[in-house]
């Protein structure tokens, strides 16, 4: 399946017509981590948000476990979305990972051309605050 075809079948990018997916795609990069490799450190400065193509992830707030992801899935977005803020948890290759990385700014960009993404993306935001605050003490 190609990435475009990929980028279809997700609830953040469906969508987006043909051209619109080619744009996407032109603005990330593929990248691969292999099983247990951190790939978000919390505290660390957001640069990229991360799209699952294939593999499994998983957020940790120390020893909390957040949110298991896969391919589909979408990471690194509120760090991304809110400039300077750092990064709120660690996220870690649970199976070796392949993920499309998009910087802050093309993320950005992409949200001003197409709002539809950024109101999916809020609502997947909205969703996971309320389960993390579900998971963390009082």
């Amino acid at each position: 399946m190609s990435a475009a075809d990929f980028l279809k079948k997700t609830a953040l990018f469906g969508g987006l017509t043909d051209a619109d997916l080619e744009n996407v795609l032109r603005t990330t990069k593929e990248r691969n981590f292999p099983e247990g490799d951190l790939v978000i450190e919390e505290g660390a400065p957001g640069r990229g948000f991360f799209l699952i193509l294939s593999g499994t992830a998983q957020a940790r707030k120390g020893e909390t476990m957040l949110a298991d992801f896969g391919a589909g899935d979408y990471f690194g977005e509120m760090a991304v979305l809110l400039e300077d803020t750092p990064r709120t948890a660690d996220v870690v290759a649970t199976s070796d990972l392949t993920c499309l990385v998009i910087t802050a700014w093309d993320l950005r960009a992409l949200i001003t051309t197409h709002p539809d993404v950024g109101v999916r993306m809020m609502g997947e935001l909205l969703r996971r605050l309320r389960d993390t605050d579900a998971l963390l003490p009082d």
